[in-house]
């Protein structure tokens, strides 16, 4: 039986490093693509292998999907859309930079992503393109609106894709973690010093008071955080069938909150979302 391949984005720490040890382990011939080259020649070094992949450089996704293909044969079965942002900070001090950076990453380079390896899914009879949402790709929490933002439009964007594809054998799926331990945090801080003049916002005390301490101070897991493995877990799962779900929730919270959006109105969710 031929080996399987999949390419994964934002593979240098948390959801992405994970998946890719973990698919390699199960057999998968992993690219397991980052952003930088120095994070690529660690993965190197471990065995995988990993080149870069920036999405918010058109000729870098044109390049990994090339180097995809040149090293399989022209096939590919499937993708994994992991890499992802956040730009911590009120919606009222978001600067429209700040979204349109934000939204080049963790949307429009997906979707440019995706669209280049549907020929080669099409033309093979199948393929798994496998989305990495959020809970908080339906559920809006305060300070996370640009990176709420952009999780939303995949979560449309992948429904679409996937009624417009259910007359072909290529599969559109969404994984939604809740907290999984990751980077994320620490990776957002630049991003927050880069765009927010808390200092200068009407909120600046709510800033000290709350999003300042989440950010710099380390706490540990929190209450219900899952490792990153519990997503590759998921992965594997929605890959070894051909018709998986739509989607796949991931932690208790994100099936808590799924459960809350259904049964209670909009101002009683809103009053209970506003006190996380």
């Amino acid at each position: 039986m031929k080996q399987k391949s999949i390419l994964i984005t934002g593979s240098s720490s948390g959801i992405g490093y994970d998946a890719a040890q973990g698919l390699a382990r199960a057999g998968w011939r992993v690219f397991a693509t980052c952003r930088r080259e120095s994070d690529c020649a660690r993965l190197q070094a471990e065995g995988l292998e990993s080149f870069q992949l920036d999405y918010a450089d058109e000729t870098s996704i044109a390049a990994a999907v090339d180097e995809t293909l040149r090293r399989t044969g022209g096939t590919l079965d499937a993708v994994f859309n992991n890499g992802a942002y956040a730009c911590p900070g009120a919606v009222e001090d978001l600067p429209r930079g700040a979204l349109r950076e934000i939204f080049e990453t963790n949307l429009f380079g997906v979707h440019d992503l995706t669209r280049r390896v549907i020929p080669t899914m099409r033309a093979q009879g199948h393929g798994h393109i496998v989305n990495c949402s959020s809970v908080l790709g339906f559920t809006g929490l305060k300070w996370r609106g640009a990176y709420v933002a952009t999780k939303f439009a995949m979560e449309g964007l992948s429904d679409v894709l996937r009624l417009e594809m259910a007359d072909t054998r290529v599969r559109v799926v969404l994984i939604e973690p809740g907290p999984i331990t990751s980077l994320i945090r620490q990776n957002s801080i630049p991003h927050f010093e880069r765009w927010i003049d808390w200092r200068n916002s009407p909120r600046a005390e709510q800033y000290q008071s709350t999003l300042l301490k989440r950010l710099y101070e380390s706490r540990g897991p929190d209450r219900w955080e899952l490792p990153a493995s519990a997503v590759t877990a998921v992965l594997l799962k929605a890959l070894s069938t051909p018709d998986p779900r739509p989607r796949y929730r991931v932690t208790v919270p994100t099936h808590v909150m799924a459960l809350m959006r259904r049964l209670l109105p909009g101002r009683a969710l809103d009053t209970l979302l506003a006190r996380i």
